[in-house]
């Protein structure tokens, strides 16, 4: 495959659902087979690579004209699963959430609002063709969200050190019946203390989108590029689901001293990552 670009763009996260074929329909079952066996597949670096080059040219590209025919694959038990990219439909939905990320100048710096009107002109025309369109990928830049860490458990953790030009890696793999008992476990804790917040809001809302995929599939949340913001000897040391699972449980149990610790924890955890995002 051709090299887009030289250029690692770090410090996004991911949370992703591998499928099994069975979940797709033909011909995109057939497709997703052949594509399986290809030697090339690119990695989650060439995609990122793909979508800053469609920035660079004058007047930036925000959201790519075709869909994506790429997907990550995994076998697990002998089952094929895949994670499409769709990158033009995660395209579109993050081009949405640009306003609440940057400043109205830096904005109109990046991506003029004659681009910007436009690709929500597309998407509107698109999303009335396909209504019931939802990404197997989400993204969240210099953070893991806590309420992504309630899907998975300590257990689940596999950590890579690296070496040489291989950056460390950390991930999270688990069944999704597993996330969503966790989702549903968590909630009833969660509203059992407090009666609202964000971190209720952000379970709620990926939950429902859980139920969108095959009760066979997985769920993985990776540190992706986040990586190359944590010194390495913290990168290793970070547990942060085994303190959201121990802070939710303290709720559960009515510690709210013990449930303070836990978040403490993770406020103290995350602070040198929301630190570096300020400065840039």
């Amino acid at each position: 495959m051709p090299k887009v670009s030289s250029v690692i763009v770090p410090y996004a996260t991911y949370l992703r659902v591998y499928e099994p074929l069975a979940a797709f329909p033909e011909p995109e079952r057939s497709h997703w087979a052949r594509y399986a066996r290809r030697p090339d597949r690119p990695s989650y670096q060439d995609e990122l690579r793909r979508s800053l080059a469609d920035l660079l040219p004058t007047p930036p590209i925000p959201v790519p004209v075709h869909e994506s025919g790429d997907a990550f694959v995994l076998e697990t038990d002998g089952v094929l699963c895949v994670c499409p990219w769709r990158t033009r439909l995660r395209g579109w939905q993050a081009l949405g959430e640009l306003a609440e990320e940057l400043p109205a100048p830096v904005l109109d710096a990046v991506l003029p609002p004659v681009v910007r009107r436009q690709a929500t002109q597309d998407y509107e025309r698109w999303l009335a063709r396909n209504p019931d369109a939802r990404p197997w990928i989400r993204t969240a830049t210099w953070q893991v969200p806590l309420n992504w860490f309630v899907l998975v458990a300590d257990e689940e953790r596999r950590f890579d050190k690296g070496s040489g030009d291989v950056p460390p890696m950390l991930r999270y793999r688990t069944p999704m019946v597993q996330a969503r008992r966790r989702v549903a476990r968590g909630l009833r804790a969660l509203k059992e203390a407090i009666d609202e917040g964000p971190l209720i809001d952000g379970l709620v809302d990926v939950g429902r989108w859980l139920e969108e995929f095959h009760p066979r599939s997985l769920v993985e949340l990776d540190y992706g590029g986040l990586v190359h913001t944590l010194p390495a000897g913290e990168l290793e040391d970070d547990h942060s689901a085994a303190d959201v699972a121990e802070g939710i449980e303290a709720l559960r149990r009515g510690d709210g001293v013990a449930a303070g610790e836990a978040y403490g924890r993770l406020v103290e955890r995350w602070r040198s990552v929301r630190d570096r995002r300020s400065a840039n």
